[in-house]
């Protein structure tokens, strides 16, 4: 009887041995699989706000945090903000209209749902186009943040646009980038910073980092992922 159960036992450890080693072997192929579709399977860390409630950090490598808080303050066209960079956005409107330039915010605070939304439409108009799932993904992502990684569900982000009927994208977007700085803001995704962000270039996404921050990211030429890297 001994004989018989210690036989039952090497041969259960022996099916649960080749059952991981069937499991590992799957998971090895459906990643390999995955890979050659454009699909990539993201393990990401926690974003944090030790270096200030400002300089947190989202993006494909770092998600927002699940009981993070926001209070928001809506703007006069219905759009959403983080209260704590009202003033600073305010003043920086002010002052481009003072200049003669007609701009608004877009678009300000997401919820994870309307960033899953934007995403599906996204990767549905790339799919129209005859692209399979996983490229049309990959694509969509070059534009729009993972849901739990965009900027705007910070509400510390504005999409700026311009008031065609007052002045020009190319006016509005050219003043920004010279003075935003000044207010605590920073374009996010700048055209040589494609690679480390992995978003292409936005000039209409500003960030509010403060000013300090913003005043050096500015004078170095570096974007928020490096500003982080190299002060911490």
């Amino acid at each position: 009887m001994r004989r018989k159960k210690k036989k039952l036992k090497i041969i259960l450890s022996s099916l649960f041995l080749l059952g991981g080693i069937f499991l590992l072997s799957q998971m090895v192929s459906l990643s390999d699989a995955a890979a050659s579709f454009g699909i990539t399977f993201t393990k990401r860390e926690t974003a944090t706000t030790k270096h200030g409630w400002n300089l947190i950090l989202v993006n494909d490598d770092y998600c927002i945090p699940e009981d993070y808080e926001v209070t928001l303050k809506t703007l006069a066209n219905g759009e959403q903000i983080d209260e704590r960079i009202y003033p600073e956005l305010q003043a920086m409107f002010d002052d481009a209209r003072a200049t003669g330039l007609g701009l608004y915010v877009a678009s300000g605070y997401r919820t994870e749902e309307k960033q899953k939304e934007l995403m599906d439409e996204r990767v549905k108009k790339y799919m129209s186009q005859g692209y399979l799932r996983g490229k049309a993904e990959k694509m969509a992502r070059q534009w729009v943040a993972e849901p739990g990684t965009s900027e705007h569900q910070l509400g510390m982000a504005v999409d700026i646009n311009a008031d065609v009927s007052v002045s020009s994208s190319e006016e509005v977007y050219g003043w920004l980038e010279e003075n935003s700085y000044k207010y605590g803001f920073i374009q996010r995704y700048p055209l040589d910073k494609v690679d480390i962000t992995g978003i292409s270039h936005e000039p209409w996404h500003y960030r509010y980092v403060g000013k300090d921050a913003a005043k050096e990211i500015f004078e170095k030429g570096v974007c928020l992922e490096e500003y982080i890297e190299e002060k911490y």
